[in-house]
C-alpha cells in the first residue's frame, strides 16, 4: 500500500484526498492552509466555532494532521522523515516547495496544476483560459522541481470550456476530474513503471494572477463577455460612467445583434431600470448586456436612483 502526504487547501486539496481513498491508499498525514496561515490556537478556535470543508473533510475519514508553519519548515521535514512517504502529492499551494523537501519521498513529489501543460503555467488558469476564450483546458500531474509548473509530466487529462462556464464552474469540473485521475495514477505508480513526458519549453506560457478587470467595449462582446464568466466568482469587472465607477453583478450576460442606428463603441443602447441592466454597443457592433451596481459596496442601494438620474442612452462609457 502506497504511503502518502498531501499539502493543499480547497477543492483541489480535498479531491486529492478523495482520490486517494480511492486507489486505496493510507494517507499518512495532510498539511492544509489554515494550519500554516493561523497560530495554532486561533485555528483550534477556528476549527470549533466555524470549521472549514477541508477540516471537516480530514476529521471524516480520520485523517492525521501535520503541523508544520510551512513547507519548507524544519518541522515539516523532520514530520516527512519520520512518515517516510512513498509520494507527496500537493493541490493549490502559494508556496514553492524547495528541493530539500521534494526530493524526501522514496517516489515522488506530485502537482496536480489545472491546465493542459505546458500552457498556462502559473496561478487560477481557471481564469485565464475563459479569458482567452479557450476551447478546452484540463488537469495535468507532475513532477515537482525547481521551476513553478515545470516538471515532467506524469498523467494528464482534457476538460471541454463550455460558452457559459465561468471561473467557478470549470473549477468545480476541473477538480472533480482530479479525482479520477489521481486515483488512476496512484494505482499504476503502485503496478507499473510509469515514463515522466519532459514538458516542451516552446509550447509554455505563463499567466500570473488575474489583471486587467476593466472592460473594454471597443473589443468584442464576446471578449467582454468571457472576462465577466473568467472572473467569477473571485472578483468584479469594472467600467466607468464618466467618473463614476459600476462593477458588473454577476456573471449573466446576454450578446444581442445592434438593431439600433448608434454605431459607435461603448454607446448604451438601452436601460433595465427595474434589473438595473445596461446594454452597451461593442466594437464588434454587436450588443452587450450586463447587470451593475455601484462598484463601492456601501454606496450599492443608490445604485437605481444614480441610473436614473445620471444614465441615459447614447451615453458613451
Amino acid at each position: 500500500m502506497l504511503k502518502v502526504v498531501i499539502i493543499g487547501y480547497g477543492e483541489m486539496f480535498t479531491n486529492l484526498i478523495a482520490g486517494t481513498l480511492d486507489a486505496g491508499c493510507e494517507i499518512a498525514g495532510v498539511l492544509r492552509k489554515d494550519t500554516v496561515k493561523y497560530h495554532p490556537l486561533w485555528r483550534k478556535i477556528r476549527d470549533t466555532v466555524n470549521p472549514s470543508v477541508e477540516y471537516n473533510y480530514i476529521k471524516s475519514y480520520s485523517i492525521p494532521e501535520i503541523e508544520a508553519r510551512g513547507v519548507n519548515t524544519e518541522e515539516f521535514k523532520q514530520a516527512l522523515l519520520k512518515i517516510n512517504p512513498d509520494i507527496i502529492l500537493v493541490g493549490s499551494w502559494g508556496e514553492k516547495i524547495g528541493k530539500e523537501i521534494y526530493d524526501l519521498p522514496k517516489i515522488a513529489a506530485i502537482n496536480a496544476h489545472p491546465s493542459l501543460l505546458p500552457k498556462y503555467r502559473g496561478p487560477n488558469p481557471y481564469f485565464w483560459t475563459i479569458r482567452n476564450q479557450e476551447q478546452q483546458s484540463g488537469v495535468t500531474f507532475h513532477l515537482i522541481d525547481k521551476g513553478l509548473d515545470t516538471g515532467a509530466i506524469l498523467a494528464q487529462e482534457e476538460i471541454k470550456i463550455y460558452p457559459s462556464d465561468t471561473g467557478k464552474t470549470l473549477k468545480e469540473r476541473t477538480v472533480l476530474l482530479a479525482r479520477g485521475v489521481v486515483c488512476d495514477l496512484l494505482n499504476a505508480l503502485r503496478e507499473d513503471i510509469i515514463i515522466p513526458l519532459q514538458q516542451r519549453e516552446d509550447r509554455a506560457s505563463y499567466y500570473s494572477h488575474p489583471e486587467g478587470l476593466e472592460l473594454d467595449f471597443s473589443g468584442s462582446a464576446e471578449e467582454n463577455d468571457a472576462l465577466i464568466r473568467a472572473i467569477y466568482p473571485w472578483n468584479e469587472v469594472y467600467f466607468y460612467h464618466n467618473d463614476t465607477c459600476f462593477a458588473v453583478k454577476g456573471h449573466r450576460t446576454e450578446i444581442l445583434e445592434n438593431n439600433t442606428t448608434y454605431t459607435t463603441a461603448g454607446t448604451i443602447t438601452d436601460i433595465d431600470y427595474k434589473n438595473r441592466a445596461i446594454s452597451v454597443l461593442c466594437g464588434n457592433n454587436k450588443i452587450l448586456k450586463i447587470n451593475i451596481v455601484l462598484y463601492k459596496r456601501f454606496d450599492r442601494i443608490f445604485t437605481g436612483n444614480y441610473m436614473k438620474r445620471e444614465i441615459k442612452i447614447g451615453d458613451i462609457i
